[in-house]
Order: C-alpha cells, then sequence, then structure tokens
C-alpha cells in the first residue's frame, strides 16, 4: 500500500487495496489491463450503480419477508410481524423500519435460488459466466473513472470501516471471481491487507503531497519495480490522477458529518455483552453489528461519487442452523434483524434525500433459504428452494410484490424467480442493452447473461 506519513505529527494514512496490488486504490497491472472498450465512446452504461448486500449464511424467507402467521407454530415467523403500507403484505418482527418503507420496495416471494449450497451464487455463477456481476460491470465501464479515478468495481466487507474485525471470509466463493474477463475488472477491497500491500508500502512524508514531482518520482520507482519502461505513459497519469483526483476521499467516512454517521450507525443496537459467547460465530455477529451501518453509508458514498457496483457483505452470519457454531433463529434474528433493518432503511432514506433513488439500485439476498419447518433445536436448514429478494430504487416498480409462495414457504406457488431473471435485472438497470450489442469489445457472455431472461420488472 502507499503509505504517507507525518514525522512531524507521527501519524499515517494508509491507501486501500485494489485486486491484491495496492497504491491509492489502484492496482498497476490492473490499471495497465484497461478494456479496451474503455477507451471508446459514448459506452453502453447508464448512470446508475448497484449496491448488493449479499447476506452470507442464507437468511429465511418467513423471519424477512414472508412471514405466513396462519401456517402452523412449527412453520410460521418466531419474530411474528409487522405490517406494512401494502394491503394484505406484512415483514417479520424484526423490521419495522423497512415494513414503513415497503410502498419503496420490490419483494419477490417466489425467488428461487436452486440448492441449499453454501457459495455465492446470486453473485457469481454460470450464468454470469464465473465472474461477478460486479466484475462484469467493470469490463463494460472500465476499471476506474477516468475523471476521478475512483474504482467502478468495489467490494465492502467489516475490515472496510473497522481494522478490528475479521478478514473477509472467501471460504464459499470469490467475491473477486472475474472468470474470463481479466484481472483489471476484479474489485477494489479497502482495508484487505495481504503480503502484496506490504511489498508495496512506500514512505513519504505528508507535507510531500503537494509536491507533484516528488510524489511522480515515488510512482515512477513502483513503475520500475514492475519492470515498465521509463518515460511517459497513461499508467503514471493515470495513477497520479487517482491519488489526487478525489478518489480516496471517498471511502474517509470522518467527512460526513455527526448526524449522518449516527443515523447509519447499528453498533448500539446489538452489543457484544448481548451476544451469547458459546457460539462459534460469536465475533462474526459483533462485527456484523459493528459495520453493517457504516458499510451501507461507504456504499453510498461511492455510488454518489461514480462507482458503479459496490458489494457489501459481513461475515457468515445467517446460518440459522441452532448448533455449535450458529444460534437459532429467533435469538439469531436478535442479532441479525435489527441491524440489518436500521442499516437498509438508513441507506433507503438518505439516497430518497438525496435525490438518488432512481440511480441506484439496492438488492439483497442471500444464497439460499431456510427450511419451511424449525428444527428441534430452534433454528432452520438449507433451503434452495426458496429465499427471500428484495430490491430498491435504480428505476424498478415501487411497492411492487412479485409471486408468492406456498402455505409452508417451501417452495414458489407462482411462477418462479430465478437468479438469470436477477442477473438480467441487475445488468440491464445499469446497461444499455441494445447499445451493449453493438459495442465493440463486449465479451458475449456479458451480453447473453444480460439477456439471458426477463427483468423483474416484466412480472409486476
Amino acid at each position: 500500500m502507499l503509505s504517507l506519513y507525518d514525522h512531524h505529527r507521527g501519524r499515517r494514512r494508509e491507501f486501500l487495496q485494489i485486486g491484491g496490488l495496492a497504491l491509492g486504490g489502484l492496482g498497476l497491472p490492473a490499471l495497465s489491463a484497461q478494456p479496451l472498450l474503455a477507451a471508446e465512446r459514448p459506452l453502453p452504461v447508464r448512470d446508475r450503480s448497484v449496491v448488493f448486500v449479499f447476506l452470507h449464511g442464507g437468511p429465511s424467507q418467513i423471519e424477512t419477508f414472508d412471514p405466513k402467521l396462519t401456517a402452523p407454530r412449527e412453520i410460521a415467523s418466531v419474530t411474528g410481524e409487522v405490517s406494512t403500507p401494502l394491503p394484505g403484505i406484512t415483514f417479520g418482527g424484526s423490521f419495522p423500519r423497512l415494513a414503513s418503507l415497503a410502498d419503496r420496495l420490490t419483494i419477490v416471494r417466489s425467488f428461487t435460488t436452486g440448492d441449499g449450497n453454501h457459495d455465492i451464487k446470486p453473485l457469481v455463477s454460470k450464468y454470469s459466466a464465473q465472474a461477478s456481476l460486479g466484475a462484469m460491470y467493470a469490463r463494460v465501464a472500465g476499471p476506474n473513472r477516468r475523471t476521478s479515478g475512483l474504482p467502478t468495481h468495489v467490494a465492502l466487507f467489516p475490515q472496510a470501516v473497522d481494522e478490528s474485525t475479521q478478514p473477509a471470509n472467501n471460504s464459499f466463493g470469490n467475491f473477486g471471481a472475474t472468470g474470463g474477463l481479466g484481472s483489471g475488472t476484479a474489485p477494489f477491497i479497502p482495508g484487505a491487507g495481504g503480503e502484496a500491500q506490504e511489498n508495496l508500502r512506500l514512505r513519504i512524508e505528508q507535507t510531500r503531497l503537494d509536491d507533484r514531482r516528488a510524489l511522480l518520482n515515488a510512482l515512477d520507482l513502483l513503475r520500475r519495480r514492475f519492470d515498465q519502461e521509463p518515460g511517459d505513459d497513461p499508467l503514471r497519469q493515470q495513477a497520479f490522477d487517482t491519488l489526487l483526483g478525489g478518489a480516496a476521499s471517498a471511502f474517509d467516512l470522518s467527512r460526513e458529518d455527526e448526524a449522518t454517521l449516527a443515523r447509519y450507525d447499528t453498533a448500539p443496537l446489538v452489543r457484544p455483552d448481548q451476544i451469547d459467547r458459546k457460539w462459534n460465530n460469536y465475533n462474526n455477529y459483533v462485527d456484523n453489528a459493528k459495520t453493517l451501518g457504516k458499510l451501507m453509508l461507504l456504499a453510498r458514498r461511492l455510488c454518489e461519487r461514480g462507482c458503479g457496483f459496490v458489494t457489501v457483505t459481513t461475515n457468515f452470519v445467517w446460518d440459522m442452523h441452532a448448533d455449535v457454531n450458529n444460534a437459532g433463529v429467533e435469538e439469531g434474528m436478535r442479532y441479525m434483524g435489527g441491524p440489518l433493518d436500521h442499516a437498509l432503511s438508513a441507506f433507503l432514506e438518505d439516497v430518497r434525500d438525496r435525490g438518488l433513488s432512481d440511480r441506484i439500485l439496492l438488492v439483497v439476498c442471500g444464497e439460499m433459504g431456510r427450511t419451511p419447518r424449525i428444527n428441534p433445536r430452534g433454528g432452520r436448514d438449507h433451503w434452495g428452494a426458496l429465499a427471500p429478494l428484495l430490491l430498491a430504487g435504480g428505476g424498478l416498480p415501487e411497492g411492487a410484490v412479485i409471486g408468492q409462495s406456498t402455505r409452508d414457504a417451501g417452495e414458489p406457488l407462482t411462477e418462479p424467480i430465478r437468479i438469470p431473471n436477477l442477473v438480467a435485472t441487475i445488468l440491464q438497470t445499469v446497461f444499455d442493452v441494445g447499445e451493449l450489442r453493438v459495442t465493440r469489445g463486449v465479451p458475449g457472455e456479458i451480453v447473453q447473461a444480460a439477456s439471458a431472461a426477463p427483468p423483474l420488472w416484466e412480472f409486476v
């Protein structure tokens, strides 16, 4: 990483990581691998962004947005239900604030992910050519905004806002998967650390930031370490533009006013001493509560400044089996429901206040759902036939409820909504598919993914 030292004040500012290498968020190989079509204008890219909140572990359909209070006790939501402005529609009892905003949301009650495996298939699957959806976006839009250097594809884990938290859990899927799209499409991952960052550490006094010649000389040292030829080239200019073009400030939450920080903060909702330490996932629950709201605030800041695709996830917390690792449903929702309700509501209200609702598509889901029947321990197990899915903004219809589930929330009662429908919805939100088809350099798998299934608005 690039570390800026102020020896007089004893302070250090460290820039962030992109694609495994660092320099104020620039991975040098990634920058030199800009897609060819990034030089062409106009691009088939709409003025919209996606924030994909991945609920790692698999959330319950019933305790979220389809509570089934008329079903038998062993099926119905253990958290009760709360009414919404939509007639006949209720949410699980953990979501009063989201329920009050239901007339701004699109709720899908017939979404199936196809299996009960722990993975990240709504984001990375055969339907996206084994690349993340964010990598697809970056392949078309280019990895960095030319005007600011801001990365177009970012993945946010707890360490992005709190260095005391655990590293990202990639045991069940690679959030940075690029398939065959090239390393330049990998996400910018702030706070990820790692040997590559350490190997690229430069020590530059804070006061020397104003000395452009000195900074360029420092960047030249890095370039030579990658066996670049000396002399002027676009790589040096882009690195320089990123450092001083304002990209780093987008990641600095201290620039937000105190009221906004408090508006998003989920840490007070679930204190560490309120979580039972017997669970192996105790630290995951703590990290989620501490960081989820701030991650959503950071996502808003990035999209507001031009980032096109932001993935937000905390470590493995929605796997509510009631076993040695995980709390059961009732206890687990006490840990998870409140922070999710608060963070998503704060985000939705904030983007509405800022006039950004049509420009930002929020997507919320996990890799699967959970069993209709509660197990003897008070948990719900893996279930691939039905899973919760919430969307908002990005031009989608507001107050829409798509599909119905069976009485036990075991499977779709109406036409299933599948991962290809979700992929098409996301890609058609950020791309002009007609232009995408005729733009030189766009891989065929991106065009195919964008048009392989009807988007969700065709089901409303």
